[in-house]
């Protein structure tokens, strides 16, 4: 048994066996899985399983086990299930009256607490797990259209030459547009799956929204300002709405359609419906917000230089702890497809390098702990790639003062982003090193002097003020 399925079988006990897990996803360093009954998580020895890097407690039960790792082991719970990943589990031995019980033993007053600070957190979570699927894609898209973005500058300036070359690059922008220039009908897809509607008639509206075959004799009019409508208008915003209320219609047409024609009335209508409602007001509107929200965060970063490049690098990691940083994809998004490129992202990518610095800092200054130079060890390498959560979770929270002083290496990186301006990323998916060929405009060294300027902030910080005598002379990962 390889420890991949060891790991995958431990967590599965520790969550409370298959009775107790809905179902199980992974994004690119995540386990995660929707548990039916929270009280019978075994949290400390969760914790403790090896291999397991940190534990996320949310609306699901969030398993760090690292990148590479982590789609072996969903990948053999999904064996271990009998489901695909995403489906529902099914259940033999549910006690359902038990988790009635249970529930109604709530405090009231607590319960209601809950629900108002739970309404925002799970809008979060929803626009988070429309997103997540699509990491590989975003990663593997992002890097191949970067490269033949470096290979097209070295073809420019003569540096390179060659057909074969100029043949390869168009051959990786095809293959980088063929994530890109479809995004909004991976996100229909994916969007109808997270509301509980038809996967299919999500991706038919997110690609009505590409207004495909329209010409400039035959155009569609925006109702509201009589300039034509232009594909994508609205981006995935217009999308994710769009097709939440696609699946309040479908819901409610498959309960009144008669079994008999609900096969063929209920898709019919409700994409007539909402096809209508996408092109004519979603569309529209979705635009006006999108526009407005790019034009704000530009503005902050612009604005803001220096002082906002700063708030976002330190503050991006505790949101990358929470899980909570892919609530900004769609940000990202939007202002590549109105500018070109995400002026947040290389900020945001700030937030890894202070771990880097960090741990750098934590290897030097704790040379008795063998312990925690062994996670560093392992969780480095990965960290210059921009993929941080091992470092998080296996180095600096564990020992907490190393958290904060991360953080701000990380605002120091944000501010040199902020104060030289106009850095930016034309895809999105990676970090750390691993976005320079991403990096618009040619600012390659302005990104490198971020990263270098948070790792060194990282460090300095973490070396003077980051460490503990118990850090330093014991051999555990305890502060």
């Amino acid at each position: 048994m390889s420890k991949e399925q060891t790991l995958a079988e431990n967590i599965v006990d520790a969550v409370g066996g298959l009775d107790n897990m809905d179902n199980v996803i992974n994004c690119m360093t995540r386990v995660r899985i929707k548990v039916i009954d929270e009280n019978k998580i075994d949290y400390d020895k969760l914790k403790a399983t090896e291999g397991v890097i940190g534990v996320v407690k949310d609306d699901r039960v969030q398993i760090v086990v690292g990148p590479g790792t982590v789609n072996k082991v969903a990948s053999h719970i999904s064996e271990i299930s009998g489901v695909r990943l995403g489906e529902t589990i099914p259940h033999h031995s549910r006690n359902y009256k038990a988790e009635t019980e249970a529930r109604a033993k709530e405090n009231k007053e607590a319960f209601q607490s809950k629900q108002k600070r739970g309404k925002f957190n799970k809008l979060l979570k929803t626009i988070a797990n429309i997103f997540i699927p699509l990491i590989p894609a975003f990663i593997g898209a992002g890097l191949i259209g970067g490269i033949g973005a470096v290979l097209s500058n070295l073809l420019a300036a003569n540096v390179i030459s060659g057909e074969w070359i100029t043949q390869l690059v168009t051959v990786f922008n095809v293959i980088k547009d063929g994530m890109l220039a479809y995004l909004a009908i991976f996100t229909g897809i994916n969007a109808a799956k997270e509301f509980g509607a038809t996967p299919g008639l999500g991706g038919v509206i997110g690609g009505t929204t590409l207004l495909t075959g329209l010409t400039d004799e035959n155009m569609i009019v925006n109702i509201f300002t009589g300039d034509p409508l232009q594909a994508g208008q609205g981006g995935i915003i217009g999308v994710i709405f769009a097709v939440w209320l696609l699946s309040l219609v479908e819901k409610r047409l498959h309960k009144i359609v008669p079994n008999a024609i609900d096969i063929i009335v209920t898709p019919t209508i409700t994409l007539f419906v909402i096809g209508l409602l996408t092109i004519f007001i979603i569309m529209p509107l979705a635009g006006f917000v999108s526009d407005g929200l790019v034009s704000v965060v530009n503005g902050v970063i612009d604005i803001g230089g220096i002082f906002s490049g700063f708030v976002i690098g330190a503050f991006f990691l505790p949101l990358v702890m929470l899980g909570l940083h892919h609530i900004f994809t769609p940000i990202h998004i939007e202002m590549i497809n109105q500018s070109g490129a995400t002026y947040l992202l290389p900020i945001a990518a700030m937030a890894g390098a202070g771990q880097v610095g960090a741990a750098l800092a934590l290897w030097v200054r704790c040379k008795k702990n063998t312990t925690l130079r062994n996670a560093i060890k392992g969780a480095l390498p990965v960290g210059f790639l921009g993929i941080g959560e091992p470092l998080i979770y296996g180095v600096t929270l564990p020992l907490g003062r190393p958290f904060f002083t991360a953080c701000i290496g990380g605002g120091i990186g944000g501010a040199v982003i902020g104060g030289i301006g106009h850095i930016g990323a034309t895809a999105i998916g990676p970090s750390g090193i691993s976005l320079l060929p991403l990096i618009s405009d040619h600012m390659y060294l302005g990104y490198i002097a971020g990263l270098i300027a948070a790792y060194i902030g990282g460090f300095l910080f973490t070396f003077f003020l980051g460490t503990t005598k118990s850090m330093r002379e014991s051999d555990n990962l305890g502060g």
